[in-house]
């Protein structure tokens, strides 16, 4: 039998599935309500190891398990690079051919499929930095209370001492002070969340040569590594530095016409949380010596903000040689001299 090229349309509760062959004749079009068993069988239609492509969408991972499962050859599309939204017509089938006529000229815009205990370090870390969101939220509606008795706090920072005792010695008896205790109790539940993750993602990453690798990185800790090493995955999957940087969306924009050329802002397509990271690190420590020397010479040039970012970059490229070969060579260097 020959092999099958397959495109799903992947929804929270059904899904359309398109067979067709390699002479791009249909063999079979399907809905199916989402379940794995249900999927099994859809595919099962398609013979062994048939190609299919399905869309990084919400709740992908199960889908791409039972696929594999089955043989299938199973590729993950990255909906960004669809450009979908100016198409006259679009719906399930449609999005389904196009897939698979795209997989058949090979011009499928892949994602990386995850291993599954990658995804799980993931669901750890994307989780705790939900909760510090949370958290912050919950930080900023107290100042915002505060605000409307016009209360000034002593200090910015009421997680401190000197803060912390502030709040004890409020005596609000109304709903402003209702609100402010509610979200003190809040606060300290997710603080006790946050502590059991840090706990937990150690654990994860205790014997992981990379992890330590990058902790070495000034301005790296235990929290922004964890986030590299979750996100960025199987670093040898980028074909360099600059890659990883395209890919965290920390590369200037680039538009090139006849003698023209243009680079704009970063194009922040990619992982947020790695960018975010890779920024945050440089933000008040600089780095190493050297990175602080390139932040000092781009700042006094083209001011803070693009500095900032091309500090990221260089310590970017830094996360991927130490994600990669288990050292940074460089550091050590360094380190020897010194």
């Amino acid at each position: 039998m020959e092999r099958q090229y397959v495109a799903i349309d992947l929804h929270r509760r059904r899904s359309v599935i398109v067979r067709e062959n390699p002479a791009g004749e249909e063999l079979g079009v399907v809905r199916i309500d989402n379940d794995p068993t249900a999927l099994a069988a859809a595919i099962a239609e398609a013979g062994e190891s048939p190609e299919v492509a399905i869309e990084a969408t919400y709740g992908w991972y199960w889908a791409v398990d039972a696929l594999e499962a089955q043989g299938a050859q199973v590729r993950l599309v990255n909906p960004s690079g669809l450009e979908w939204e100016n198409r006259r017509v679009k719906n399930d089938y449609r999005d389904c051919k196009d897939l698979i006529t795209r997989m058949r000229i090979n011009k499928l815009p892949q994602a990386w499929i995850a291993p599954p205990l990658t995804r799980e370090l993931r669901e750890l870390v994307r989780y705790r930095a939900k909760l510090v969101a949370i958290r912050t939220s919950f930080k900023a509606q107290i100042k915002a209370v505060l605000a409307k008795l016009g209360i000034n706090p002593p200090v910015d920072e009421l997680y401190g001492p000197t803060g912390t005792a502030f709040l004890d010695e409020l005596d609000l008896d109304n709903a402003f002070g209702w609100r402010i205790e509610s979200l003190r109790e809040l606060i300290a539940a997710v603080d006790e969340q946050i502590d059991w993750l840090d706990v937990e993602i150690s654990s994860w990453l205790n014997d992981d040569k990379g992890y330590w690798a990058i902790r070495q990185i000034p301005g790296i800790g235990p929290v922004m590594a964890s986030i590299f090493v979750a996100e960025i995955g199987d670093v040898t999957r980028f074909s360099s530095p600059e890659v990883l940087c395209s890919w965290a969306g920390l590369t200037p924009k680039h538009r090139e016409s006849d003698t023209k050329v243009h680079r704009g802002k970063i194009t922040k397509q990619g992982s947020k949380l790695v960018r975010w990271a890779a920024i945050e690190a440089v933000a008040q420590i600089r780095g190493n010596p050297k990175l602080k020397a390139d932040y000092e010479r781009i700042a006094e040039r083209r001011g803070t903000k693009v500095a900032r970012v091309a500090a990221a970059r260089k310590l970017l490229t830094l996360v991927y040689y130490g994600l990669r070969d288990g050292e940074i060579r460089c550091l050590a260097q360094l380190a020897d001299a010194g």
